[in-house]
């Protein structure tokens, strides 16, 4: 016997051509509806036999038609800022089902006094998407009073924590390979291992893949690029050519950026004297003189993920629960070169 349809918010929505915020709002009694298009939308529910509470709304019931877009203000700024870049199409996003975006920046001062965010405090959003690392304390804090969030560019080992993520793990991996194959033995990883999940498992993959071709490396060789704050810090590099490794792997297009400035401050070429990938595909206003081998995880793939999964918690449809990952690909420019040439 074929299983019948289970009938969601979505399908109400694109029968009425309505947005799913006005469906919410329709079905749980809330403002913002006009009473024919109240009636119209409860008839076609009951029609389809679409289950809802006949009462008052539940507390995870769309009420505002805004998500909030929470993001540690160590990480943001509208001139450089991946997160900025990030938040763009996010919004984007959002917006073709009804939603409008909400940024709140949370400071250190913020999170060491775990301040609930104003815009959950003021009841402005139906949910939030939390952006940036940030502390276990602050994310439990805001988890006991409120459920409808996602973590989004990085995950913590709470299994119950809906997150939504790159595949930092497996794209760095392949990069590494990719620059193994090219001849290069003697690789260095830049990124402070400790500062985000992200950069702790870019390195597990540059890590596999060493590995995987019986390659020296050594977790006292990785070199810093940030400190506790995620504030960007002289990085400690080799000064002669003969301590240069073959190629330096960075967690991030910035970070390669400055390391390759540094470099060719010194005199050093690249590729000719040293190899250097980056990750993210995303330099904002910083620049090269060689275009940067990295890895590119479309953003607009992100914020798909992002943004049905936290419309999904809202709405209280079905979705998969735990960590999200979305995948990309190598670009390869011209700062790595086959060691055979150099």
């Amino acid at each position: 016997m074929e299983q019948k349809k289970k009938i969601r918010l979505s399908d109400i929505a694109e029968k009425l051509n309505v947005s799913t915020v006005t469906v919410s709002k329709a079905l749980s009694n809330k403002e913002g509806v006009g009473d024919d298009l109240r009636k119209q939308i409860k008839d076609l529910a009951e029609e389809l036999g679409y289950k809802y509470k006949k009462s008052s709304a539940s507390v995870n019931a769309g009420t505002t038609g805004n998500i909030g877009i929470l993001i540690p203000s160590r990480f943001f700024s509208m001139d450089s800022s991946y997160y900025w870049y990030l938040f763009n199409h996010l919004s984007t996003e959002l917006l073709k089902h009804g939603f409008y975006s909400i940024i709140e920046l949370i400071t250190d001062e913020n999170e060491a006094n775990l301040d609930i965010p104003k815009m959950l405090l003021d009841n402005k959003v139906d949910g939030i998407i939390i952006l940036g690392q940030i502390g276990n304390k602050y994310i439990n804090s805001i988890h006991s009073r409120y459920d409808n969030f996602i973590l989004l560019d990085f995950y913590t080992e709470d299994p119950n924590l809906d997150s939504v993520s790159n595949d930092d793990y497996y794209c760095s991996y392949i990069l590494t390979k990719y620059v193994i194959s090219q001849g290069h033995k003697k690789l260095r990883f830049v990124g402070t291992f400790d500062a985000t999940t992200s950069i702790r498992d870019r390195y597990m993959g540059f890590q596999k893949a060493m590995h995987e071709n019986k390659l020296d490396t050594s977790f006292s060789e990785i070199i810093d690029d940030r400190d506790e704050k995620g504030q960007q810090i002289q990085m400690n590099i080799p000064q002669t050519k003969a301590e240069l490794p073959d190629a330096f792997i960075c967690n991030n297009d910035v970070t390669a950026s400055n390391l390759m400035n540094i470099l060719e401050s010194k005199g050093f070429k690249i590729p000719e004297d040293v190899s250097v990938t980056g990750f993210d595909n995303y330099l904002g206003k910083n620049s090269v003189s060689t275009p940067l081998t990295t890895v590119y995880i479309k953003p607009e793939d992100i914020a798909k993920v992002a943004s049905d999964v936290i419309i999904k918690k809202i709405n209280g449809e079905p979705y998969l629960k735990g960590r999200h990952l979305v995948g990309g690909s190598i670009i390869i420019r011209d700062s790595v070169k086959k060691q055979e040439d150099l």
